[in-house]
């Protein structure tokens, strides 16, 4: 089943295709086989009728002539596909029970007047052409004057000889070639008119995954797409609708801080040294906190959109002004937002130059995917926070100062920036000490 499974075509089209080649294909194969029977019986019908006919205008003509002429009439009466001959004996010695056989015979002894007849109908394959063909066989006892030997007029008749299989067979396999061609060239083109709703709205559900919400769906199509298509739309209106809430409410908060800790920090200022101190740095943090959360929302909520973006110059600009040397293999072009992704990686860069000392970037392309790399020369992130720094207000540094380990929202801007154009972004301690920030983005189509 898995492997019959494997061989299935994966699109809706090519499914469609094969289901409507195999339909096709069963009912033309169908059809052959009702029609070759049908053949067979409307042959034998036929040569029944026929030979029905001659028999019953034969008799009386040789039953009128004397009986020495009546082998010679009926050597005349001859054909290519009927032999008629006088003999002594009958050629079927026992009537067959066949209801085709006993309407024939019933038919003859009726119009000649109560005659013996008797009758065979057989259907054999012709050896020569490969065919199937009806044969008829009849024996009817002539009337003789009194004292001479009996006679029986033998009919032998074959029904049409069939065409050659080969004709036959690629006569069908043509029609039905033809059939399926131009049927599927239809039915493909309605198809397309199925499937291509489906694909724009998977590409539009890709790039809501890079945090596009404009990208929409056109509600056209049959009910059904439509119903998918508007309910996208909604989808993709509401999420817009809820992040830019969300980031108002982080900026509002941010920005609504700063005058409460501001007028605390000049109260704090006023009292003595050892009893102020303390709360200015307090005080200090939560402004780097507040700081944070404006830059947050900023950050990610940015209504910036989507465009063709050189990485490899947007990295460039961002390592000439902070002074890191930075490798480019080959150019690589990115859907993406040029702003929001110049403060990512310059977020990435102020980091590996504020806890590691040095830094250097390269870039390269693998396949279908741009790759940016950062690399310090720093102690690193113990390896238990590696998996919850990309998280907001979670810090590298052990210490709880915020001057030298910052609120904790910087590589959590970047993790959202990065996802909302496609990409990843990982960090891993180098062997041998440093941390290397790897970021890799879906190269334009």
């Amino acid at each position: 089943m898995i492997a019959l499974k494997r061989l299935l075509p994966r699109g809706i089209a090519g499914r469609f295709a094969l289901l409507l080649t195999l339909s096709l294909v069963s009912a033309n194969f169908l059809a052959l086989a009702v029609l070759s029977y049908e053949r067979v019986r409307l042959d034998r019908a036929a040569l029944i009728a026929r030979e029905q006919e001659r028999i019953v205008s034969l008799v009386p003509a040789l039953e009128a002539s004397v009986p020495q002429d009546r082998p010679a009439l009926a050597k005349s009466a001859s054909t290519r596909s009927s032999e008629v001959a006088i003999g002594a004996t009958p050629l079927v010695s026992t009537q067959h029970d066949i209801p085709s056989a006993l309407a024939l015979a019933d038919a003859l002894t009726e119009a000649l007047d109560g005659r013996d007849v008797r009758t065979a109908i057989r259907i054999r394959q012709d050896d020569a052409k490969g065919g199937k063909r009806v044969a008829v066989t009849a024996s009817v006892r002539l009337l003789v004057s009194e004292g001479e030997r009996t006679q029986w007029l033998n009919i032998r008749s074959r029904g049409r000889r069939p065409s050659p299989p080969w004709i036959e067979e690629g006569a069908f396999l043509l029609i039905l070639g033809l059939s399926l061609v131009a049927i599927l060239a239809v039915a493909l083109v309605f198809v397309r008119r199925l499937t291509d709703p489906l694909t724009e709205l998977a590409t539009a559900a890709r790039a809501a995954g890079r945090g596009d919400r404009t990208a929409l769906v056109q509600t056209d199509g049959p009910r059904e797409i439509q119903d998918a298509a508007r309910a996208f739309n909604d989808m993709q209106a509401r999420i817009a609708r809820f992040d830019a809430e969300r980031m108002r409410m982080l900026a509002a908060v941010g920005h609504d801080l700063r005058t409460p800790i501001t007028s605390l920090r000049i109260r704090a200022e006023m009292l003595e040294p050892e009893e102020g101190d303390p709360m200015i740095c307090t005080l200090e943090e939560m402004t780097v906190m507040a700081d944070g959360l404006v830059a947050y929302a900023r950050g990610v909520g940015d209504s910036e959109a989507l465009q063709e973006v050189d990485i490899a110059a947007l990295m460039q600009r961002a390592c000439t002004e902070r002074g890191v040397p930075f490798d480019c293999d080959a150019p690589a072009m990115v859907r993406g937002r040029p702003v929001a992704l110049g403060r990512a990686f310059g977020n990435l860069l102020d980091n590996a130059l504020k806890y590691g000392v040095a830094a250097r970037a390269t870039m390269t392309r693998d396949a279908d995917t741009a790759i940016v790399a950062i690399v310090d020369k720093g102690p690193g992130i113990s390896e238990d926070k590696l998996a919850d720094i990309f998280n907001p207000f979670v810090r590298g540094e052990d210490s709880r100062n915020t001057t030298t380990g910052g609120a904790g929202l910087g590589l959590a801007i970047v993790r959202d920036i990065v996802a909302a154009q496609g990409g990843t972004v990982t960090l891993d301690n180098m062997q041998g000490g440093g941390l290397r920030a790897v970021v890799r983005l879906p190269l334009a189509p």
